[in-house]
């Protein structure tokens, strides 16, 4: 197990927005955290109210948002327009181009959310956009599928070989965990041990394939588990 330590991510203030970077991104660059597989970046991000990223574009990536606190305003060059809440998670896939916005969809509360960038296992494609709610009951004390490549069990579907899990789990809650080839796993928020590591908001670790996984002592805790190829 390979730990990435939430303190130890790439910090960007820009007043509106307060922005964590696991990975390299934009202006910070770290060559030891380039990725994950087929996993990019995951920016954790807040946004003041009533400010956003305005129409940007993008190619040839696969992109989850995950939003933990507060509502998101999406629009996009395909004609698409949402509100996102907890429990959402959208997935746009840029391919051949799209133009898109993300705005915090109040004036005082702060939104909160997570930024996932895939890399697709072809470029070139077609864009798509696809959002769905996962409750929170759905995801307490189990691991819900959120993401896959073949869209299973009601997952929204993305365009690389990838299982993204979502789980919810308060003190003395447990789960088996699925069946993982390469592992991520990120803490959304609350605490948990991870093979006896204590592990808070932000941290992350890294898995080999068949490499344990066991998740214990949770509070408050939710998990995004990724299985990469």
């Amino acid at each position: 197990m390979k730990l990435r330590r939430s303190a130890e991510r790439g910090y960007a203030d820009h007043g509106w927005l307060r922005s964590r970077h696991t990975f390299s991104f934009a202006d910070y660059f770290d060559p030891e955290h380039m990725g994950f597989r087929s996993l990019r970046v995951i920016n954790e991000d807040r946004v003041q109210g009533g400010a956003g990223f305005g129409a940007h574009p993008h190619r040839d990536m696969e992109i989850i948002s995950y939003v933990l606190a507060g509502e998101m305003a999406h629009q996009d060059s395909m004609g698409h327009g949402a509100t996102m809440r907890p429990g959402d998670v959208q997935r746009m896939s840029a391919g051949t181009g799209v133009v898109h916005s993300e705005f915090n969809n109040s004036d005082d509360e702060e939104l909160h959310f997570l930024q996932i960038w895939i890399e697709p296992e072809r470029r070139g494609i077609a864009p798509g956009y696809e959002q769905k709610r996962f409750p929170s009951e759905a995801r307490q004390g189990q691991w819900r599928l959120v993401a896959s490549r073949e869209g299973r069990d009601g997952s929204v579907s993305i365009n690389q070989d990838i299982n993204l899990y979502s789980g919810r789990f308060d003190a003395g809650e447990q789960a088996p965990l699925p069946s993982v080839r390469h592992a991520w796993l990120h803490m959304a928020r609350g605490e948990a041990k991870v093979n006896g590591q204590h592990l808070t908001a932000g941290d992350a670790a890294a898995f080999a394939p068949g490499e344990p996984i066991e998740v214990t002592d949770t509070q408050g805790a939710e998990i995004l588990l990724f299985d990469l190829a």
